[in-house]
């Protein structure tokens, strides 16, 4: 055993389970790496930094799991979490769970008590690994310092092969003090690399290819939806070939916005229920017939939709029973299908008499939706500074801004008005409906795209859950401008009924209130970042156009009617 990373004995140089492990990361290609360390891996942590991977520094393993979860959406490669022992890995399961549920590929590592001392009582003692099987694809538990690499690309390459999602390693801390020697270190890693395998993707018949184009081609109202499953699978560029050759128009889930622009003329999003509500054929690429979709099912979908189905996953297709599907990579099974059109090429046209259904529906709904915002409604609504914002990110140009939306009236609002003109520039609350995710998924963004600004578009409740990100926002100056709308509370404080405020405790705030005027923007100013108060539009332009300008990490607070928006946004049904 040594007490340090790397020591002499016997004119050899040694290497511990620590350096061992920093040396297996950077071997595999991680550059990032977030957490909160401690007991037993803050060694783990200081090697991984010397071998040239960035840690990122939370407060909490919480915010840092949504960080590493996004990050693996945006970069391809899994997002590592590293925690201490026991309470540290239960709280590193928020992100676990959330790259789980989104399938975005993510290895949680955390530290666990000493082998020998395992039942007895030990310091931060917990069976890790049960603990996270609901919610990992593989783990893998370092029983020895030279199962190290190997355990180490494995848990990489699980995350990402079929549909990716969250992983686990276990790192005991009488295998992270444990030695080897130098050349042995390299014999293993060497050993560990030569093993992996790359992730394979299933085949598609040819002749379900064919199968799926025949589909459209004879659809009189065709549909294509994509989700985040073809933002992570980098289709952008097959999905443009396919619309704009085809003149089929499309429908982006929430994440899904941005692969092609949200001003494109074929665009039915603002026509969402005509366009799911009438198509006969749903080309879905990427995206879960669940709650977002309605499950495929009437009344919002027609009883009579044949459903083909695009998804990495054969038991995601099993599940919902399409008419045809098509397991596989979202990009490859589109090039396929370009390809099968390209030998015999067919175009709707604009003056189809579904495109244009849709495209008059789109219009109709986008000036409405023009004439309320075009009122500058002051205290604020939600529309008026959403207005706003959405001006000011469309004024950046390009590389456009990332934007990470969280909160009920805030993220319900902003989907409808906000604009995403490139692929992978939205993070929002996600298929779980996670609150609590924006910091950390502002300094992922931030991370992994740092030619881009990250704007934070949350309600007073969601930024609330990891508020105290922001000093790790100035801490390592990321270029990151927090908007938050501050309501007062839930849903926008206390708004029960008189009936309802009774019994012994009426004279507390409500269950969804606040403290009124909360100051947050004081908050980062405590570290020296930037804050504004705002309450009118001028002061709203200003804050934008001074704080997008500096790049640096700011919080702009902004003060809401609290009667503005509704109760659970628009779920109002579940609550």
């Amino acid at each position: 055993m040594a007490d340090s990373d790397c020591k002499t004995h016997d004119s050899q140089t040694l290497v511990d389970g620590n350096l061992l492990a920093a040396k297996s990361f950077a071997a595999a290609g991680i550059t990032h790496m977030f957490g909160v360390v401690g007991i037993p891996v803050t060694s783990f942590a200081n090697r991984a930094v010397s071998m040239g991977i960035r840690f990122l520094a939370f407060h909490n393993e919480q915010s840092a799991g949504y960080a590493a979860s996004a990050y693996g959406y945006l970069t391809g490669k899994p997002g590592l979490l590293l925690t201490v022992s026991g309470p540290g890995c239960v709280h590193g399961l928020a992100g676990l769970s959330n790259a789980a549920v989104n399938a975005w590929p993510m290895v949680l590592i955390s530290g666990s008590c000493d082998q020998a001392d395992f039942s007895r009582g030990d310091f931060q003692e917990l069976d890790q690994v049960a603990v996270v099987r609901p919610f990992s694809k593989f783990s893998a538990k370092a029983t020895d310092i030279s199962q190290i690499p190997n355990c180490v690309f494995k848990v990489l390459d699980q995350a990402l092969s079929g549909r990716p999602g969250g992983c686990y390693l276990d790192l005991p801390t009488d295998v992270l003090h444990q030695t080897v020697s130098q050349s042995e270190a390299e014999s293993l890693l060497a050993a560990a690399e030569k093993s992996r395998a790359k992730p394979q993707f299933p085949s598609v018949e040819s002749s379900l290819i064919e199968k799926a184009v025949s589909l459209l081609r004879h659809a009189e109202r065709p549909l294509i939806v994509f989700g985040k499953g073809a933002a992570f699978a980098r289709a952008e560029n097959s999905i443009k070939k396919l619309v704009e050759s085809t003149g089929i128009p499309f429908l982006p889930t929430p994440m899904g916005k941005g692969l092609l622009p949200d001003t494109h003329e074929l665009a039915a999003t603002a026509a969402r229920s005509l366009a799911i509500g009438k198509c006969d054929v749903a080309l879905v690429v990427g995206a879960r017939l669940n709650w977002l979709l309605h499950f495929g099912e009437p009344p919002k979908w027609s009883k009579d939709v044949k459903f083909i189905l695009v998804d990495v996953c054969e038991e995601e297709i099993q599940l919902r029973k399409p008419c045809l599907g098509l397991a596989g990579d979202a990009k490859q099974v589109l090039d396929m299908i370009n390809l099968e059109i390209k030998d015999d090429p067919f175009c709707l046209g604009k003056s189809h008499p579904w495109v244009e259904a849709i495209s008059k529906k789109a219009r109709d709904n986008v000036s409405r939706m023009e004439a309320q915002l075009a009122k500058d409604v002051v205290p604020f609504n939600f529309l008026t500074p959403m207005r706003i914002i959405r001006d000011a990110i469309l004024g950046v140009g390009s590389p456009a801004p990332i934007l990470v939306s969280e909160g009920a009236n805030t993220m319900d609002v902003g989907r409808s008005v906000l604009i995403q003109t490139e692929p992978r520039t939205r993070l929002d609350a996600g298929t779980w409906g996670t609150m609590g995710v924006g910091l950390g998924y502002c300094i992922a963004a931030a991370v992994a795209s740092p030619d881009r600004l990250v704007v934070a578009v949350e309600g007073d409740s969601g930024f609330g859950f990891s508020a105290m990100e922001v000093e790790t926002l100035v801490r390592y100056q990321l270029p990151v401008v927090v908007i938050v709308f501050n309501n007062g509370g839930v849903y926008g404080g206390d708004r029960r009924n008189p009936e309802e405020v009774t019994g012994p405790y009426k004279d507390d705030p409500a269950p969804t209130s606040f403290v009124p005027g909360a100051a947050y923007h004081v908050l980062i100013e405590a570290f020296g970042g930037k804050g504004y108060l705002v309450g009118t539009p001028d002061e709203l332009k200003s804050a934008l156009a001074e704080s997008f300008s500096s790049r640096k990490p700011a919080v702009i607070n902004v003060t809401i009617d609290p009667y503005a928006g509704a109760e659970s946004g628009r779920m109002q049904h579940k609550n």
